[in-house]
């Protein structure tokens, strides 16, 4: 044991010498190069006395780096994420500085523009050479890791927390945003996703799930890590009762449908027994928080949404990463977006603005910090953890669903799992990674540019009020752009939307391709007649307007050419929705029971055969309603689990699978109810499949995703 030890402390100076040389020698580099960056105090000087110079200048910043920038990052922690991001070059670059004085003889000097391109150069070169060494001395690395989980076990045994014993088996569930069912098996399946596609032929199992018929984040998403999709009707929606719009990617929003969800179902949600959320729209009930928007519109020590940055920052490798990659992967948006212009590729939407730097934050800031937070969890050795990564909706919204754009972004997203398979063979207790989809997305134009106007255009018209001349377009709504207001403190608003003003005019507003209207002025929900009586022309222009597939208004489906169908008349809803698929009246009908359900819901068409739908916001590849890949998310689990049983309707059945796993952990599970129908909203409410014992069988499988090493940022965020 202590030769093992001699050994591996012999080990950690020869990695940290040879460290040191490198960044010596790229610092002697870059004062040949760089003008206005010296290590001479005259021309007298001898190359050794220039070596030692450097050496001495190499060695006190990467000191610096490792004392110094922890405390700094913690320090600024109050700092807006984004803006501390785009500070990491110029408070490496004052380190450098700092470095430079503490020089004998007063050899070292450097411009301050230039010490910022210095120390980022020298940041990544030590970076580079240390990851190469940790992945050439698999056991070096792989016994890092062991000292850094026995440490947290350590000081998890001294404050009695929760897993610090013999633990069971813990879950990490893993969610693809916005990766629908085909696309994966797709990708997989085309050498895009070669982890996933390892764990599909040996590991892992695969299948499909129906989303509600708001099928997004905010209700798929609720559902699953609270077990209540009830009254979430769109992404947004306006509520008569308040005067308000709900937004699901509002923190207040997200706030509150949480507190909702926590009151209807009497629990705190999936991962309130020693569990982590990183990155998603709710807690889920969990005590370890990070990135999490309902808790980001709080003030003061309850709002740790933002507490992972730290974790992540307070490695200026990392920090130095993440901001060129940042760079990089704006310009290579700028440049996908240049080259598509130049092509004309049909459909398109704009993708100018600050759209480059929300793709960057979403594809790489939050991508990174997400990842190294479960990896902090898995070595803490908590007991259940979910994470989003939003990267793929992100880019589909914009470039569409398929594509090289979106391809990159998976193949991206496999190395983060591949690293996250990795880490958990050295995680203080055995891991099985979930991985699962919220949605998926369809691809299609614009209606406005399919059709000229936008759908608030259209109601307008249908109503007999004045048009403007120029149609407006409708904001995307996507979850990374309120990720990034979050992290610069400022609040998630829709405009004008977000408060309608008094008045008759209706509130139309949009969720991908599911577009409500309300009328403000009318008590409760407005009935078919009141709205014909209102507004005569408004439900005909609707329903035969071909880039519209059906409308909802009080339990009575319209469809083109006249078609009316009644939700209570059992058989008539589904041959009108045959089209959208299986369960489409089924989805209807339990959105037609919701207290804040518009007075007029508004699906797009769809075309089967090319599964392409008409967003109403600026999307090419959207999600929000029926019809074709945004309705159809997956699931994939280790064989180690039961098997989720036959079809799953519903982000609540899919908590209740998840649910059923967490207590498999702890050995056999009996039934506590009847067993009911497989697929059924009973069951789904009811707070997911029931098996019998016979059913809760489950086959042996061997354990995949072992990869090869690399180096990671082990921080507790939550410190």
């Amino acid at each position: 044991m202590v030769r093992g030890r001699w050994r591996s402390a012999g080990g950690t100076l020869v990695r940290v010498i040879l460290v040191w040389a490198v960044s010596t020698l790229t610092m002697l580099a870059l004062a040949g190069i760089l003008p206005d960056f010296r290590l001479r105090s005259g021309d007298d000087d001898s190359i050794t006395q220039i070596g030692l110079t450097a050496a001495w200048g190499a060695g006190a910043f990467g000191l610096l780096s490792a004392l110094v920038w922890p405390v700094l990052v913690r320090a600024l922690l109050l700092v807006p994420a984004l803006v501390l991001g785009l500070l990491v070059f110029f408070l490496n670059g004052s380190l450098l500085l700092i470095a430079l004085d503490l020089i004998p003889a007063g050899r070292g000097e450097v411009a301050p523009e230039t010490a910022v391109v210095v120390a980022a150069v020298m940041s990544a070169v030590a970076s580079a050479t240390s990851t190469a060494l940790a992945v050439r001395d698999d056991g070096a690395y792989r016994r890092r890791l062991y000292r850094l989980a026995d440490r947290r076990r350590r000081r998890l045994r001294r404050a009695g927390a929760p897993g610090s014993g013999e633990s069971a088996p813990g879950l990490v569930f893993l969610q693809l945003d916005g990766v629908g069912y085909e696309a994966l098996r797709r990708a997989a399946g085309g050498g895009l996703m070669p982890t996933v596609s390892d764990w599909l032929d040996g590991s892992h199992r695969i299948a499909s799930w129906r989303t509600d018929w708001s099928s997004q984040t905010g209700a798929s998403q609720l559902g699953i890590l609270h077990g209540s999709t009830f009254d979430v009707p769109a992404f947004r929606w306006y509520e008569k009762d308040t005067g308000e719009v709900m937004v699901c990617n509002r923190p207040t929003s997200a706030a509150e449908l949480q507190r909702r969800a926590v009151e209807r179902t009497a629990d705190g949600g999936l991962l309130t027994l020693d569990g982590a959320s990183r990155g998603n729209l709710f807690s889920g009930g969990a005590d370890q928080l990070a990135l999490v928007l309902s808790v980001s519109a709080r003030r003061g020590r309850a709002n740790r949404s933002r507490a992972g940055y730290f974790a992540y920052f307070s490695d200026p490798a990392n920090a130095v990463r993440t901001a060129v990659s940042f760079v990089a992967e704006a310009g290579r948006e700028i440049g996908q977006s240049l080259r598509a212009r130049i092509r004309g590729d049909r459909p398109r939407v704009a993708r100018g603005g600050l759209y480059p730097l929300i793709r960057a934050f979403a594809t790489v800031v939050e991508r990174d910090v997400v990842v190294a937070a479960v990896i902090g969890d898995m070595l803490a050795g908590r007991a259940a953890v979910y994470a989003d990564l939003v990267a793929y909706d992100e880019v589909a919204h914009h470039s569409g669903p398929h594509g090289r754009d979106t391809d990159r972004v998976l193949e991206r997203l496999d190395r983060s799992l591949a690293l996250i398979a990795r880490v958990a063979e050295h995680a203080p207790r055995a891991y099985r990674i979930v991985l699962l989809s919220d949605h998926g997305q369809s691809p299609g134009e614009t209606f406005l540019s399919r059709y000229g106007l936008t759908l608030k255009d259209l109601v307008r018209a249908g109503c007999g009020l004045p048009v403007p001349r120029r149609a407006g377009r409708t904001r995307s709504g996507a979850e990374a752009r309120a990720a990034v207001l979050a992290a610069l403190h400022r609040p998630v608003e829709e405009d004008e939307e977000a408060r309608p003003g008094p008045g008759s005019d209706p509130v139309v507003l949009a969720s991908g391709n599911l577009g409500l209207i309300s009328f403000p002025d009318v008590p409760g929900r407005a009935s078919r007649e009141c709205v014909a009586r209102a507004h005569p022309a408004l439900l005909p222009t609707l329903a035969n307007h071909p880039g519209l597939g059906f409308l909802l208004v009080d339990g009575v489906v319209l469809g083109p050419g006249g078609a009316v169908a009644r939700l209570d008349v059992p058989g008539e809803a589904e041959e009108l929705l045959a089209p959208y698929g299986p369960g489409a009246a089924e989805a209807v009908r339990r959105t037609d029971t919701f207290p804040h359900v518009a007075d007029i819901m508004v699906n797009s068409a769809y075309d089967p055969q090319t599964g392409a739908v008409h967003a109403f916001e600026e999307q090419i590849g959207s999600h929000g309603g029926l019809g074709g890949e945004q309705g159809h998310a997956f699931l994939m689990w280790p064989t180690e689990l039961s098997d989720p049983g036959g079809d799953l309707v519903g982000a609540e059945a899919v908590h209740g699978v998840l649910r059923r796993w967490l207590r498999e952990a702890d050995g056999p599970q009996l039934p506590v109810v009847p067993p009911v129908r497989r697929g059924s909203w009973a069951e789904a409410l009811a707070g997911g499949p029931v098996r019998t014992p016979a059913e809760d069988s489950r086959p042996e499988g061997a354990t995949g995703g072992i990869l090869p090493s690399m180096p990671v940022s082990t921080q507790d965020e939550t410190r």
